[in-house]
C-alpha cells in the first residue's frame, strides 16, 4: 500500500523468490471456464497488512462473490501504479488523494472511487522522551526525509522550519537506533516495530495532525469507469467487505500475505494491524465502521488547494473531476 516506505525487510536472498511469487499471483487467469470479469489491481507496494482489506476479499471469496476475478499485482519502488492504471495495465490502482489530484495535473486521467484509510499514518518519528512534540519543533534539528515529499513541503512551509538541516531517508532505522537526537520520517504502522526491537519507544508526529490529511483511495481511469461501472461497483463492495473483516480478525488475510512476502513476520504483522485499529487509520473517528470507504467533497477540495498553495498543482482544474461518490453510501 505504502509506496514511500522502506523495503519492508526482503532480503536478497528472498527477493527473487518473492518476486517470481508476487508475478504469478499478479498475473493469473481464471481456467474454470467462468465469465469472471478479470480485474488487476495494482497495489502500491509489496504484500503488507496495510493491504489486509484487498487480501481478505481475496482470501473470503468476496471479489469472486461478486463476478470478479482479482490479482493483486505488487508494487514496488520503481512502479508506478498511476502509470499502470492509467496505461491499462491495471484497472485499478491503490494510492492517495494528494498523488491521485498531482496526477491529474500531470494528465493522467484517473478517479477515485473508494477510500482505503480515513487517515494517512504518515509523519516523523521521534524517540518517546525527545523534546520535540509538535512539527513546530523541528526547527534547529536534523531531519530525514525522502526528497520531494509533497506532504514535507506543506509541513515545512506550514510551521516555517527554514532552521531544519534535511537528509536523505535512510530507508531502515540504523541511524535512529545508533543516534537519540535522529528525527526521521516514518509510518506509525512500520518502522515503530523496528525501534521497539531494538528496545527504544517512540512516538509518531502524523501529518494528519498538522492538518495535511489525504485519503488512501482506490482509483480507476474516467474510461473503465464509464464503461464497467456494475465492475467497479463490485470491487467497491467487496473490498468494503474485506477491510470491515480485516479489522475485525486479520488471520485471513495474513496467512496468505505470508505466504507470498515470506520476509514479513508474524509479530511485525500483529504490530501493523494493531496499529491500524489503534490509530483509526481505516475506519476514521466512528466506532461503528459506518466510515470505512467514505470520502467527503469538502476533504477533496481542501487537498486541492493545499497542493495549489505549495505550488505543487500549478495548473488548476476541478477537484470534483478527481473522485465520485457514487460508490460508497451517504452518511
Amino acid at each position: 500500500m505504502l509506496r514511500r516506505r522502506i523495503l519492508r525487510g526482503i532480503r536478497p536472498s528472498l527477493l527473487s523468490a518473492v518476486l517470481v511469487a508476487l508475478f504469478v499471483c499478479g498475473c493469473h487467469r481464471a481456467s474454470d471456464g467462468s465469465s469472471a470479469t478479470k480485474i488487476t489491481l495494482q497495489a502500491d507496494w509489496y504484500p503488507q497488512p496495510e493491504h489486509g482489506g484487498f487480501y481478505t476479499a481475496l482470501a473470503k471469496g468476496y471479489y469472486a462473490a461478486e463476478g470478479l476475478d482479482v490479482s493483486i499485482q505488487p508494487g514496488g519502488p520503481y512502479v508506478s501504479v498511476e502509470k499502470q492504471v492509467s496505461s491499462g495495465a491495471a484497472q485499478f490502482g491503490m494510492g492517495s488523494s494528494d498523488r491521485t489530484l498531482e496526477s491529474i495535473a500531470d494528465g493522467q486521467p484517473l478517479v477515485a472511487v473508494v477510500a482505503t484509510m480515513q487517515h494517512d499514518p504518515q509523519g516523523v518519528m521521534v524517540r518517546k522522551d525527545s523534546p520535540i512534540h509538535s512539527f513546530a519543533d523541528l526547527n534547529g534539528h536534523t531531519v530525514a526525509i525522502k526528497t520531494g515529499s509533497t506532504w514535507w513541503t506543506y509541513i515545512a512551509k506550514r510551521y516555517q522550519l527554514n532552521g531544519v538541516h534535511e537528509v536523505p531517508a535512510m530507508m531502515n532505522v540504523a541511524n535512529f537506533v545508533a543516534d537519540a537526537n535522529y528525527v526521521q520520517q516514518a509510518f506509525a504502522t512500520s518502522e515503530p516495530f523496528f525501534a521497539k526491537q531494538a528496545g527504544i519507544e517512540t512516538r509518531v508526529l502524523l501529518t494528519s495532525d498538522a492538518g495535511y490529511n489525504p485519503y488512501r483511495v482506490v482509483f480507476t481511469t474516467h474510461d473503465f469507469l464509464a464503461q464497467h461501472p456494475e465492475s467497479v461497483a463490485a470491487f467497491v463492495r467487496a473490498s468494503i467487505r474485506g477491510w470491515r473483516d480485516y479489522l475485525a480478525d486479520p488471520s485471513a488475510a495474513h496467512a496468505l500475505i505470508a505466504r507470498l512476502n515470506p520476509a514479513l513476520n508474524p509479530q511485525w504483522m500483529l504490530f501493523t494491524w494493531q496499529a491500524l485499529r489503534d490509530g483509526h487509520f481505516v475506519d476514521g473517528e466512528d466506532p461503528s465502521g459506518a466510515l470505512l470507504g467514505r470520502m467527503t467533497a469538502d476533504r477533496w477540495a481542501t487537498m486541492y488547494q493545499q497542493l495549489l498553495d505549495i505550488k505543487v498543482i500549478d495548473k488548476p482544474f476541478d477537484p470534483a473531476t478527481a473522485y465520485t461518490l457514487q460508490f460508497i453510501a451517504a452518511k
